[in-house]
């Protein structure tokens, strides 16, 4: 395929990649900055102070052309500290759930034990139908996407979050986003500040959003705060550890930050002084170390999962290869870790899933490569005594858990057995559910009527 210059074009994968044949030594030296610099945030911080993007929000709100959905005292939020020592608050009740599609459709014991922990901190929430996905994959995976497209689908979300309550005789506001995705995180924070800073696509998606109805009094709705759900956990930690049932101490864990999470739009995501002294991102460590889990450290804590979205399509063995030799290998053999945990939905399947390549490296002298990768607040579940099967679900996991299960004293053979009588009844049609299902209010089919509203005690 060739460019205007009549020159082969560079997509950089497919056939271009090319082993670089770099001995041991100089493939450590040439990856050694990470070590040297990474550790300290200095490729984050050595730099101008970049702009807070809310200073230029609560701008155009001042000049009546958008409206933002605040984090109110209604969503009990409690403040963390971000990069540059911004604060920025995070809702702990009231709300909404953006769902990832990646998690319910491949790992479905991650959302379900979002809800558990809900549930067990009696944290009101809604878990609505009436959602999409955020289409950044189709974005990063494909590069046929377009900026106003993403906008409009970001936008119209979050707007049904801002409305959603009115189905129960609540104002408009009521309940807030969380967003479960990694990867739709990292998108909207990306989209938010394109949308803040441009008056050409806030002026394009205006139209596309009034076309269905998405406008607040003609006005665009954006988001005070983007928030992810490790960031729940985070600022919830103590409360969580508070209902610790089972003793993580002996349990080596590792962690994966996820770049959606905090490397797009790093200004905004969360460090933490007393979470290995503020120098790396402090979600999912942060509940690790409450649990009273041991945290060890890696080489290659900061490579991505190999997943790469492009990779994962074009060049699928390229993704297999590193999340083995650059991620689960090295925890293994380095770290000797018992769990590696993670807060992406990519980053999991990928690193979760493809262990099974390590048989075929004859490097590897038929070592067998079997790491749990799972979510931290699936890990923190289980801590307080979540189901290993019904709630958990690591079943749905290719990497076998029942190391990690012994090493915490669950009795997995008995809560297997559990979960297969369970699923008897299920097969009757007696299945549990973790809330009234009728409470997934949506504007569709399942749109809660005035008279059930009346039966549930919602008016």
């Amino acid at each position: 395929m060739s460019n205007t210059n009549d020159q082969e074009r560079f997509t950089g994968h497919g056939s271009e990649w090319r082993d670089s044949n770099l001995s041991e030594a100089d493939a450590l030296t040439a990856t050694s900055w990470v070590e040297q610099k990474i550790d300290k945030r200095s490729m984050l911080t050595n730099k101008d102070r970049v702009h807070d993007i809310r200073d230029a929000m609560w701008q155009l709100e001042k000049e009546g052309e958008i409206k933002v959905h605040r984090v109110e005292d209604q969503h009990a939020p409690r403040m963390a500290k971000t990069l540059y020592g911004w604060d920025k608050k995070i809702p702990t009740r009231q709300l909404w759930h953006h769902k990832s599609c990646g998690q319910c459709g491949n790992i479905p014991g991650y959302p379900t034990a979002l809800l558990w922990m809900m549930n067990e901190l009696d944290v009101p929430y809604l878990d609505e139908t009436d959602q999409t996905s955020c289409t950044a994959w189709n974005y990063h995976g494909s590069g046929i996407g377009n900026i106003e497209s993403l906008a409009a689908v970001f936008l119209r979300n979050f707007h049904q979050a801002y409305v959603a309550a009115k189905a129960e005789g609540k104002p408009e506001g009521y309940y807030y986003p969380l967003v479960h995705c990694g990867t739709s995180f990292g998108n909207y924070k990306e989209v938010r500040e394109y949308l803040l800073l441009s008056a050409e696509l806030r002026e394009k998606v205006k139209s596309i959003l009034g076309k269905l109805d998405r406008l607040v009094d003609g006005k665009l709705l954006i988001p005070e705060e983007v928030v992810h759900y490790s960031e729940w956990v985070h600022i919830m930690r103590e409360d969580i550890a508070a209902r610790q049932t089972i003793d993580a101490s002996n349990i080596r864990a590792t962690i994966h930050p996820a770049c959606h999470v905090y490397k797009m739009v790093p200004q905004d995501v969360i460090y933490d002084d007393d979470v290995l002294d503020g120098n790396r991102v402090a979600v999912s460590t942060g509940i690790m170390q409450s649990l009273g889990a041991q945290i060890i450290d890696y080489s290659t804590w900061y490579d991505c999962c190999g997943f790469g979205f492009r990779h994962i399509i074009s060049e699928r063995e390229f993704t297999r290869s590193f999340a083995i030799d650059r991620k689960i290998k090295i925890a293994v053999d380095e770290a000797k870790s018992d769990v590696m945990i993670g807060h992406d939905t990519g980053c999991i399947t990928t690193l979760d899933k493809n262990q099974w390549i390590a048989k075929a490296d004859e490097r590897n002298e038929g070592k067998n490569y079997e790491l749990p990768v799972i979510a931290d607040i699936q890990f923190a579940a289980l801590a307080c005594g979540a189901h290993p099967f019904k709630i958990i679900q690591s079943h749905w996991h290719a990497s076998p858990m029942e190391n990690l299960f012994d090493k915490m004293g669950i009795d997995w053979r008995a809560k297997k057995a559990e979960f297969e009588d369970y699923l008897k009844l299920v097969e009757q049609g007696q299945q549990e559910n973790l809330y009234d299902p009728r409470r997934r209010i949506t504007g569709g089919p399942g749109f809660i009527k005035p008279e059930e509203r009346v039966k549930l005690g919602m008016q």
